[in-house]
């Protein structure tokens, strides 16, 4: 029996539909070796690794530094209790993403570790749940968060987020309070000329989404716990890109209301958009922060939830005050030892000028995109490019569900040694930071081809 015949005999894959995938005429590439932005399949095919292991490989597979670090890391130790412990390396991280967090002027804050960006954003809710309980203002037990927001899949994850992923699952969330996110192509009011390379600066944008947000924080805010964000991008969501001042905007907003917001950067965090946080592009603190997938790396699972050194206060005074959650591999050595060396990589190895580089190139390449007709919108923030596709670009419809456009366009590119994956009909391009020029030109390349090879 072949591994293909054992993953389609006993595997059951995540957010994969049983077809086609499991037809005896589909094959699964069964990945055996990585390197730098290439994945070799068992036949000896070399791809492209055009979402980066599902967002989380930032500078390339088998990066050396990362695989010595947790080689090294395997020779003293390989995990010990979190639970009223500590070990060199999980202290060193969280002074480190304090620092990384807080910049020069912020704030200081504490980090709860955890095991993926679910676990982090189920920290969140409890922490900010207790601390609410427990600090005089049990009334505030409503969360806010954007539409078509993505936060994990847990259920505490799914409770805070309005994603149609989770749909099926209502019944089982407490409630939340969505509000329009800020996404400019499918903004109720966007009064620019669809399909055109300019609607994003053509439209004439009186901040409608602003004032949306301003009513609900002053509806709810006695109510409110806090307000949810996956700033500048909302990846899962179909790689929705919010104007520049918005998160701005939310921060003031929230200050004057004394009103907690939680930032969920496990997608943003760690370079994706050319800083080390999205936050940082608009010069703000959040209240609590949430950092998965790239904090390794993409060489461990390891997740991390900030909180601000005020909200901890209100966590100290005995027992009876302690967070009361926890993870058996919180903290993992190995984990810990892999993120200290993605840091020094980037600080050593200019990664974020190599980003700023590629980001201008990826911007030239992708305009190519805009002449196909069936694009509705080209957007890019750093190296995170999304192409939605459109069945008619007047009014921005989309194509019926059980066409699978996307899908079958990716699908397409693998033959042209490009693997990436969709978001409903949103052609999705997040290439590690060891992209050559080259390397760009392909991915895009490839993408390019299978789409008009598609929808000719």
């Amino acid at each position: 029996m072949t591994s293909e015949e054992r993953d389609k005999d006993f595997v059951w894959h995540p957010f994969t539909p049983d077809q086609p995938w499991r037809d005896p005429a589909h094959r699964l590439p069964v990945i055996v070796r990585g390197e730098g932005p290439y994945l070799w399949d068992e036949e000896g095919k070399r791809y492209w690794d055009g979402n980066s292991a599902i967002w989380t490989n930032l500078h390339g597979h088998r990066h050396p530094r990362l695989v010595a670090a947790v080689r090294d890391q395997l020779e003293r130790i390989d995990h010990v209790s979190f639970l009223g412990l500590t070990h060199p390396w999980g202290a060193e991280l969280a002074e480190r993403l304090s620092r990384i967090a807080a910049g020069e002027s912020g704030p200081r804050y504490r980090t709860f570790f955890s095991d993926d960006g679910a676990t982090a954003i189920e920290a969140a809710v409890k922490i900010v749940w207790q601390f609410f309980q427990q600090n005089g203002q049990p009334q505030r037990d409503l969360f806010l968060c954007l539409a078509e927001s993505y936060h994990g899949d847990t259920v505490g994850a799914m409770s805070v987020a309005q994603s149609r992923f989770h749909r099926l699952f209502e019944p089982l969330r407490f409630p939340s309070v969505p509000i329009q996110a800020p996404a400019c192509y499918r903004c109720p009011f966007n009064r620019a000329a669809a399909g055109r390379k300019d609607a994003r600066q053509g439209r004439r944008c009186s901040w409608e989404c602003v004032r949306v947000l301003e009513e609900a924080l002053d509806r709810h805010g006695h109510r409110l716990a806090a307000l949810w964000i996956e700033p500048k991008v909302q990846a899962a969501a179909g790689m929705w890109m919010h104007p520049e001042g918005y998160l701005r905007e939310l921060d003031r907003l929230c200050r004057e209301r004394g009103i907690f917001w939680i930032a969920d950067e496990v997608f943003t965090g760690f370079g994706r958009l050319g800083s080390w946080l999205a936050c940082e592009r608009e010069g703000v603190f959040p209240d609590l922060l949430c950092l998965a997938k790239g904090l390794t790396g993409g060489m461990m699972p390891l997740a991390a939830t900030l909180v601000r050194e005020e909200i901890y206060a209100g966590f100290t005074g005995g027992k009876n005050r302690a967070f009361l959650h926890g993870h058996s591999y919180t903290a993992n050595p190995i984990g810990c030892a892999a993120a200290l060396a993605s840091l020094a990589v980037f600080e050593e190895e200019e990664v974020f000028e190599r980003i700023a580089r590629h980001a201008e190139l990826l911007s030239t390449l992708s305009q190519r995109f805009w002449r196909h007709p069936r694009v509705g919108d080209v957007r890019q923030e750093g190296l995170v490019l999304a192409v939605e596709l459109v069945e008619r670009q007047a009014d921005r419809s989309s194509f019926p569900k059980e066409r699978e456009v996307g899908f079958r366009v990716c699908e397409r590119a693998r033959a042209y040694g490009l693997l990436t994956r969709p978001i409903g009909d949103v052609l999705v391009l997040v290439p590690p930071f060891c992209v050559s020029a080259d390397d760009l030109a392909g991915m895009v390349g490839a993408l390019e081809r299978a789409l008009w090879e598609e929808l000719p």
